[in-house]
């Protein structure tokens, strides 16, 4: 017993010091198990670059591209991490970057913007687009992204207590059956109602199981700077996103047919909750009151909806918009993520971090965008989703019959697993012979104890 076990920490120990069984430099961190939110890789490539550094531009990227001075760290970010290179390796800096030549871009306050056009994908003009920040009600958008392909829209649900009962904008639900997922997500991305992704979330199969989803939904999109802590976007530690991931989340959302019909609604009707039955009789009477000089014919009950408009102001005063999402927290500040179509073209623009009204700026970055756009060579790429992984196949190696009065071996085992009578651990102590195995005493204890401090966390 004592020398296999020796044998097996040599081994352990022989093939920690070579490095096998671990990741490859550059290949993508493994998943995390369903309901985790820990942080996924920032970048599925080592490849980040120094802000301001000299690289050069990749294919299609603009040679003149200039950048303002690089800061070590832009107002509002919720770290200092190496910015990724996802799109693009100009995509890295911190500061303003656009091609040579073309006009002067309108003025700004926010700490992060991007322009991209959403039909090539070109990024036309950004500033820090892979800054971490923290997204406030912009986060909706990929709670919608996510949900919308999973939930039955006619579906009804009765939200919970918890849900009822949450900080910030809601549109006012309560613990009955009374709304469907269609009402929920329309509220969610019109007015910004918390308690309505709340809601959502419970409908999906509770809190942990939708924050796991939304993340795995921004991997595939590579929306790496993104980490989704709740689902409507109020600040927590360790929730983020970036300029350069809103957009494409946003890109995503554009391609669903129901996602542009909710953002681009300007009113909505919204299932109100059934009334006490003393309130029929207060509500004539203010009614009939209220409407003696307006409507011979006043309601004789009460409503049966609430009519909500949507928050985007653009939608009622820049020609073209199709909406999206916009947010607010003490901590975010202002954020926000739109689209506008001109003449068969959709531009995408957002902002992030911005200390007062943006909507005019706004308006001014979307014009600038749809003057420029085919003028310059792009400064990077809105990348496409990756693809999904093929399913595993069938295990199809042989399995060797057990001996009489023994069980057959696992295919684990058939496969080379440790321990039993197939253990590889003479092959791997054949191959490595030598120098290898002068460390097998010290080794055989580090092994195990490493292995026993493991399994204790």
């Amino acid at each position: 017993m004592t020398a296999r076990v020796t044998a097996l920490g040599t081994a352990l120990a022989t093939v920690a010091l070579l490095g096998v069984g671990a990741p490859a430099a550059g290949a993508p961190a493994a998943e995390a198990p369903a309901g985790a939110t820990a942080l996924p890789s920032p970048s599925p490539s080592p490849d980040t670059v120094d802000p301001g550094a000299g690289e050069s531009p990749g294919a299609g990227e603009s040679p003149n591209a200039t950048r303002s001075p690089t800061a070590t760290a832009n107002p509002g970010t919720v770290d200092d991490a190496p910015r990724s290179t996802v799109g693009g390796r100009l995509l890295a800096g911190r500061g303003v970057i656009v091609p040579a030549g073309l006009k002067p871009l309108p003025k700004t306050e926010a700490s992060a913007f991007l322009i991209a056009d959403a039909d090539t994908g070109a990024v036309l003009a950004a500033k820090d687009p892979h800054g971490h920040y923290r997204p406030a009600s912009t986060l909706k958008t990929l709670t919608a992204v996510t949900l919308i392909p999973k939930l039955d829209k006619n579906r009804k649900v009765k939200p919970s207590d918890q849900a009822c009962n949450v900080d910030g904008s809601a549109v006012g639900i309560v613990p009955e059956p009374i709304y469907k997922i269609d009402d929920l997500l329309r509220a969610l991305l019109m007015v910004s109602a918390n308690d309505a992704a709340v809601a959502l979330a419970e409908a999906n199969g509770g809190m942990r199981k939708t924050l796991a989803d939304m993340n795995g939904v921004a991997r595939g999109l590579q929306a790496y700077d993104t980490v989704a802590k709740t689902p409507n976007g109020l600040d927590k530690p360790g929730q983020r996103t970036s300029a350069y991931d809103l957009a494409l989340i946003a890109r995503a959302g554009l391609a669903m047919p129901r996602f542009r019909e909710y953002i681009k609604t300007k009113v909505a009707k919204f299932p109100a909750p059934k009334l006490p039955q003393h309130y029929d009789r207060e509500y004539r009477e203010q009614s009939d009151g209220h409407n003696r000089h307006h409507s011979p014919k006043a309601s004789k009950s009460p409503p049966s909806y609430y009519e909500m408009g949507n928050h985007n102001k653009l939608l009622w005063k820049y020609p073209g918009m199709i909406g999206v999402k916009n947010g607010w927290t003490s901590k975010a500040l202002g954020s926000f993520v739109g689209a506008a179509t001109r003449n068969g073209h959709t531009i995408i623009v957002v902002i992030m971090h911005h200390p007062g009204g943006f909507w005019d700026e706004v308006a001014k970055l979307l014009d600038w965008g749809f003057a420029n756009r085919g003028k310059a060579a792009p400064i990077g790429r809105l990348v496409g989703p990756v693809a999904p992984s093929p399913s595993p196949g069938p295990n199809v190696l042989p399995v060797r019959p057990g001996r009489p009065g023994r069980p057959a071996a696992s295919p684990a085992a058939a496969a080379g697993g440790v321990g039993g009578e197939n253990s590889p651990l003479p092959v791997v102590v054949a191959v490595l012979a030598g120098g290898v195995l002068l460390i097998g005493g010290g080794a055989t204890v580090y092994g195990i104890r490493r292995r026993r401090r493991t399994s204790r966390t």
